[in-house]
C-alpha cells in the first residue's frame, strides 16, 4: 500500500468499529456424524478467514485423512486431535474465533458421541445460542434430544435447527418439514425463545453463507445471516451485583484488594457491598484494573475491589450489592448432569464447587431421573453416565447463591470426586430447601469429653473393615469383651445386626450400601457424643463411604482397622455359605465376587488375618487403643 494513501483517521475508525462489534458465543451440537465440524470449517472457508498456508495444509490433510473423496474435508480444520482425524469424530471441545463485518463470533464445536456428552455440557455453559445439527437422512435422534435438553437446562434460549446433508435427501422439502415438525413437538417444553430451522449442506455450502440453487423453496435466512442478526443480548447490568472472590491481593501493608470477575450487575466507587454469607457491609473505595483505576465496572470484567473498611473477606466469598443480596443456604433443589462412568450415589460424599468456593456435601435424594426423549420422570436410586436428574443437595456449610435462572454465575456448580479430583458432574440450583430453618443446635452443658473422662476413656469409633468372612465380627467381639473386663463403656454395631432393624429396608446394591454406611456413621457419632467407645464391624467396601464416616467425627475419633484377609482364605472359611451361593449366582452384588472391595490405603491398624489367631489380633487392637490414649 502506498503510504501516501494511508488515512490514519479512517484506520482508527476501522479499529474502533471492529472493537465495538457485538460478540456472539455459540456452539454446534447434535448426534454423531451430523456434520458439526464440517459446518464450522465451511463457515471459516466461505468467510475467507483462512490463510494460504492453512488452505495448503487442509488440502494435504484432506488427501490423507479426508472422507469426501478428492474434495476438501472442512471438518479437519476443527478436528485437530490425531484420534479425531483417524476416527472421523470430535472428542474434545474445539473453540474457533471468526468475525464478519457485522459481528464477532466464538464457536464451540462439541462432540456428538454419547460418552463425550460432558464435553458438550462444557461448551454449552458459556454459549448464547446453539446450532443443533440433524442429519436429514436420520432425523431427530436420542443424542439430538439430549443435547437440546442440556442446552435448555444450561440457559440457552436461542436455537438454530440446522438440517444438514439435505443434498443426500434429494433437497426434499417434505423431509425438512417432517424433521422440523418432529423437533418442534419435542422442544415445546424447553423454553427456547427463538427457533430458526435452516436446511443446508455443509459440504457443498448450500445455505451456509450463500443460498443454494437447489433450495429455491426455502425463503428464510442463511446460517450466517441469522447468526449476524439474531438478538441474544442479556442485560447483565440490570441484574444485582455479584462478584465471587478469586484471590485476596495483599502485596504490602498498605494494600488489600479482592480480585475476581464480576458475574452480574455493575459496581461503582462509593457504592455499598456486602459479604454474602457473613452479611458484613462496606463501601467500595477503589476499582483497580490492569489499565488503572476505574469509576465503575460491569459483568464480565476482571477487577480488584478495595473496600473502605477492614472486612473479613476470603477466597470463595461473594461480594454482592448491599441492598440486593443472594440467598444463603446449605440445602438445595437442583438439576444435575452426571459425567462419570461410576454412577452418582445419594449419600456419597463429593466436593461441590460453586463460583470460587469449594464445599463438601452430598446428594441426599434423587427426586427423579429425566428421560430426555419424553421428559418422563423416572424413579432412580443412582444416576448413570449422561443421566440428568432433579436432586436434593446438602452441603456441610452454608453458601451464598442465586437460582441459576436468575444469575447463572452464582447458581451453577460442578461436582468433584474426593479421591480422584475428577470433575464428575455439573448442575444448576433451582431453589433453597427451607425445611430446616426452624431447627437449631441445642446447647448441652455435658460434653462428650466430660462423659468420656467420667468413664475413664476417650470416646472413639473403632471401624473394622474387610471382606465377608475376614473375621471382623469375631475380632470386634473379642475386643469389646476385653474392654468390658477393663471397666470401659462400649457398644458393638455389627453389619448383620443393624440390617434387622435400623437398615432393614436396604438391600445390597451399591446405592443401598452407601446409605447403609451413612446411617451407621451417624449412629456411631451419637455413641461418641455419649462418651462411648463404639466398635463398628462392616464390610464397608468403598473408600469414599469410610471417609464419609471418618469425617463425621472430630480428628482422632476414628480408628480404621483393616482386617486384611486374602479372598481365598475368606472364601475357604465361608462361615455362612455366602461365597458358595455368590459363585453359583444365587447372590448378586456380593463383595469380592461381583462387587468390588476397595482396601484401605492408610488404616490406623492393619491386621494380617489368616495367619494369626483372633485373640492375638484383638490384643493388638486393645494395645493400640491403650498406647494412643483412648484407655485411661
Amino acid at each position: 500500500m502506498d503510504t501516501a494513501d494511508f488515512d490514519p483517521a479512517a484506520f482508527a475508525d476501522y479499529l474502533h468499529r471492529h472493537e465495538t462489534k457485538g460478540l456472539l458465543r455459540f456452539l454446534t451440537c447434535g448426534s454423531v456424524d451430523d456434520g458439526k465440524s464440517t459446518l464450522i470449517g465451511r463457515l471459516l472457508y466461505d468467510t475467507k478467514l483462512l490463510f494460504e498456508d492453512q488452505l495448503a495444509t487442509l488440502q494435504k490433510d484432506s488427501a490423507k485423512h479426508g472422507t469426501v473423496g478428492e474434495d476438501i474435508d472442512f471438518a479437519l480444520l476443527v478436528d485437530g486431535l490425531e484420534a479425531e482425524r483417524e476416527q472421523g469424530i470430535t472428542i474434545d471441545v474445539a473453540y474457533r474465533f471468526f468475525a464478519t463485518e457485522k459481528r464477532k463470533f466464538i464457536v464451540a464445536d462439541t462432540p456428538g458421541h454419547e460418552q463425550y456428552t460432558r464435553n458438550m455440557a462444557t461448551g454449552a455453559s458459556n454459549a448464547d445460542l446453539a446450532v443443533i445439527l440433524i442429519d436429514a437422512r436420520k432425523g431427530v435422534l436420542t443424542q439430538t434430544r439430549r443435547h437440546a435438553y442440556i442446552a435448555s437446562l444450561l440457559g440457552i434460549r436461542h436455537v438454530i435447527l440446522a438440517v444438514n446433508k439435505i443434498d443426500l435427501a434429494g433437497y426434499s422439502r417434505d423431509v425438512f418439514d417432517a424433521i422440523v415438525a418432529d423437533f418442534r413437538a419435542f422442544a415445546g417444553e424447553l423454553n427456547f425463545e427463538t427457533l430458526q430451522p435452516i436446511p443446508l449442506s455443509a459440504r457443498f455450502g448450500d445455505n451456509v453463507t450463500e443460498r443454494g440453487e437447489n433450495l429455491g423453496w426455502y425463503d428464510g435466512p442463511t446460517l450466517l445471516q441469522h447468526l449476524e442478526t439474531v438478538e441474544v443480548a442479556k442485560d447483565e447490568s440490570a441484574r444485582p451485583f455479584r462478584m465471587p472472590v478469586q484471590w485476596v491481593n495483599r502485596p504490602n501493608l498498605d494494600f488489600r484488594g479482592y480480585c475476581g470477575t464480576i458475574a452480574s450487575g455493575r459496581i461503582a466507587v462509593g457504592e455499598q457491598v456486602a459479604v454474602a454469607v457473613s452479611g458484613r457491609t462496606s463501601a467500595v473505595k477503589r476499582i483497580v484494573t490492569y489499565d488503572g483505576d476505574r469509576p465503575s465496572a460491569g459483568a464480565g470484567e476482571a477487577v480488584t475491589l478495595v473496600l473502605a473498611d477492614e472486612t473479613d473477606v476470603s477466597r470463595g466469598d461473594i461480594l454482592a450489592a448491599a441492598f440486593a443480596r443472594p440467598d444463603v443456604a446449605d440445602q438445595f433443589a437442583a438439576h444435575v448432569i452426571w459425567m462419570h462412568d461410576e454412577p452418582l450415589m445419594p449419600g456419597r460424599a463429593y466436593l461441590f464447587k460453586i463460583g470460587t468456593r469449594t464445599v463438601a456435601g452430598s446428594v441426599t435424594e434423587i427426586k427423579h431421573q429425566i428421560d430426555v426423549n419424553t421428559f418422563q420422570h423416572l424413579a432412580a436410586k443412582a444416576l448413570p453416565l449422561n443421566g440428568v436428574a432433579q436432586v436434593n443437595l446438602s452441603f456441610r456449610e452454608p453458601v451464598a447463591f442465586d437460582p441459576y435462572e436468575a444469575i447463572p454465575g452464582t447458581g451453577s456448580f460442578i461436582v468433584i470426586d474426593r479421591l480422584s479430583n475428577l470433575t464428575v458432574g455439573a448442575g444448576t440450583i433451582d431453589f433453597a430447601l427451607r425445611r430446616a430453618t426452624n431447627i437449631h443446635w441445642q446447647s448441652i452443658d455435658l460434653t462428650k469429653t466430660m462423659r468420656g473422662e467420667a468413664m475413664g476413656q476417650r470416646p472413639a469409633v473403632v471401624w473394622f473393615t474387610g471382606l465377608s468372612g475376614a473375621g471382623k465380627s469375631t475380632i470386634a467381639n473379642l475386643v469389646e469383651k476385653r474392654l468390658f473386663a477393663m471397666g470401659k463403656h462400649t457398644y458393638l454395631l455389627d453389619g448383620d445386626n443393624v440390617r434387622h432393624g435400623l437398615n432393614r429396608d436396604l438391600g445390597f446394591t451399591e446405592a443401598d450400601r452407601v446409605e447403609n454406611i451413612r446411617r451407621v456413621g451417624e449412629t456411631a457419632k451419637l455413641f461418641v457424643d455419649a462418651g462411648v467407645i463404639v466398635l463398628c464391624s462392616f464390610i464397608s467396601p468403598f473408600r469414599s463411604e469410610r471417609r464419609m464416616a471418618r469425617e463425621l467425627m472430630e480428628p482422632g475419633e476414628f480408628v480404621e482397622v483393616f482386617v486384611d484377609t486374602p479372598l481365598h482364605v475368606a472364601e475357604k472359611r465361608d462361615p455362612k455359605g455366602l461365597y458358595k451361593k455368590a459363585r453359583a449366582g444365587a447372590i448378586k452384588n456380593f463383595t469380592g465376587i461381583d462387587s468390588p472391595y476397595e482396601a484401605p490405603e492408610n488404616p490406623e491398624i492393619r491386621l494380617a488375618a489368616g495367619t494369626t489367631s483372633p485373640e492375638e489380633l484383638a490384643d493388638a487392637v486393645v494395645e493400640h487403643l491403650r498406647s494412643h490414649g483412648y484407655l485411661k
